[in-house]
């Protein structure tokens, strides 16, 4: 995915879950934050940040913060982005674990939940929950970085459409490059963490993907080694 007219700007505060301040141009403005997650150790004072400008006249915020550099690696932070580069990457064959589908539609409804995606390839039919993943420590991503029951929720419910016939996938894009590996945070949600050991346990499958990012751009770039274990 592409994005346009982007702006360079340094990490002030954030304020709430939506929004912070930022110095663009040597003015203090305040701009949206397109992520409600922690992101405490990415959104620092004085943190290199870029921005890109709303088309929406009547919007309060000019401006929705898109990525934030954290030491020499670029990590985009858009909570909306992971399904769209997902969707691509599905769409250009890229994803070799569910390989070239015939059809592709998103947010569709099964049992009481919505997922990401549904594809069919043939005769086969299946679903895909994609969770973007910020936080990474020591060359390790971990996710979630801060508990989250809607998450679980959706985990276990692809456990149930495995058992009515369909295929299911937990896709986790991890939002920078050069990651050496994906473990669910333990310590951050244990609940979470077993949903998703009891998934893949009833045949959900489960896999972690890391993007080259850029200033304007987001790709999904190639598989990561993910384990469940616990790790400290």
């Amino acid at each position: 995915m592409v994005y346009k007219n982007m702006k360079e700007a340094l990490f002030i505060e954030r304020t709430n879950r939506f929004s912070a301040f930022v110095l663009l141009e040597g003015e203090t403005i305040q701009v949206h934050v397109k992520n409600t997650g922690r992101c405490k150790e990415l959104l620092i004072e004085g943190a290199k940040v870029f921005l890109e400008p709303s088309d929406n006249p009547e919007r309060k915020t000019k401006y929705s913060l898109i990525s934030v550099y954290k030491g020499d690696t670029l990590v985009n932070i858009d909570s909306q982005a992971p399904n769209q580069v997902a969707a691509e990457a599905l769409s250009e064959g890229r994803i070799p674990e569910i390989g070239d589908v015939t059809l592709l539609r998103r947010e569709v409804k099964f049992g009481g939940s919505r997922f990401d995606l549904y594809f069919e390839s043939g005769q086969r039919r299946g679903f895909i929950e994609v969770k973007g993943a910020t936080l990474e420590e020591e060359g390790i991503c971990k996710f979630p970085d801060a508990p989250t029951a809607r998450g679980r929720k959706h985990v276990l419910e692809l456990i149930d459409a495995v058992e009515a016939g369909f295929e299911a996938y937990i896709l986790f894009v991890i939002q920078m490059e050069g990651t050496k590996a994906f473990y669910p945070h333990w310590q951050r949600d244990a609940a979470f963490s077993e949903a998703l050991v009891k998934a893949e346990k009833a045949g959900v499958k489960i896999l972690a993907y890391d993007c080259k990012v850029t200033v304007d751009s987001l790709h999904l770039l190639q598989k990561v080694f993910s384990s469940l274990e616990w790790i400290r």
